[in-house]
């Protein structure tokens, strides 16, 4: 991969763990300066020194991803560190396992204000940012369970389903403004929030035709490639990076 993103400010939610991190981790390896948005604030600056110590540039700010006023005060603060903003990856979200009766409103509701209306707020507050300089790239972590469904997941399925709709819409709108919008549904991917499922992930990994479970730095690379200018060609689209578990259509 070239090192293409020198000079290019990233927002990454949901950045302090995971998938997240990770992806930090790598588009500052390609020359990003990275904000990492997170609740959690030691997991943020653990990020952050991560980056810093491989000699690249990033900052930690505790933000709720979706609640208008923290992520406008999360954008103004990454602009005053580092300029507009131009790479988002809106990757912040819960993933409970409620069998679908015992779902309470609240919970359902939940889910979406933070995996779906998250997302929509905070590329609201960054897509100026990217039309200004009529180039951006817009990188939304979806699931592999909105393309094969999910046991007692139905909301959070719902959410993932949501996105996948919104990045779409977003790719025809901003197409011609030098932006792009794709998706990657990552598969079963090694982290804490997968580990913490009601599942034999080892097994689960196993039975899938790559034979194991996927890496955070699987997830990364494909994030990587989408927030290069060696995408450009690329919108609307889904990487689906999941170790075979779902085999779209030719």
């Amino acid at each position: 991969m070239t090192r293409s993103l020198e000079g290019k400010v990233a927002v990454v939610t949901g950045g302090g763990s995971g998938i997240g991190r990770g992806i930090a981790v790598r588009l500052a390896e390609d020359r990003a300066s990275i904000a990492v948005w997170d609740l959690n604030p030691e997991g943020a600056a653990e990020t952050v020194r991560m980056i810093e110590d491989a000699g690249g540039k990033a900052i930690a700010l505790t933000a709720d991803c979706a609640d208008k006023a923290a992520i406008r005060a999360a954008a103004e603060k990454t602009r005053e560190k580092f300029g507009p903003i131009t790479i988002l990856v809106n990757n912040a979200g819960i993933a409970p396992f409620t069998p679908f009766l015992d779902i309470a409103e609240d919970e359902f509701d939940k889910v979406i204000r933070i995996n779906l209306k998250g997302p929509w707020l905070v590329t609201r507050e960054i897509v100026p940012d990217m039309l200004a300089a009529q180039w951006g790239r817009i990188i939304n972590i979806t699931s592999s369970s909105t393309q094969s469904g999910s046991f007692a997941q139905s909301h959070y399925v719902s959410s993932k389903g949501g996105l996948l709709g919104m990045t779409k819409a977003l790719a025809m709108e901003l197409g011609g403004t030098g932006i792009t919008a794709n998706m990657i549904p990552p598969g079963s991917i090694d982290t804490p929030m997968l580990r913490q499922a009601p599942i034999d992930a080892d097994a689960y990994g196993k039975s899938l035709p790559v034979k194991r479970l996927g890496q955070v730095a699987d997830i990364a690379a494909a994030a990587a490639f989408l927030a290069s200018e060696e995408a450009s060609y690329m919108t609307g689209q889904t990487i689906s990076t999941n170790g075979g578990r779902y085999m779209g259509s030719a």
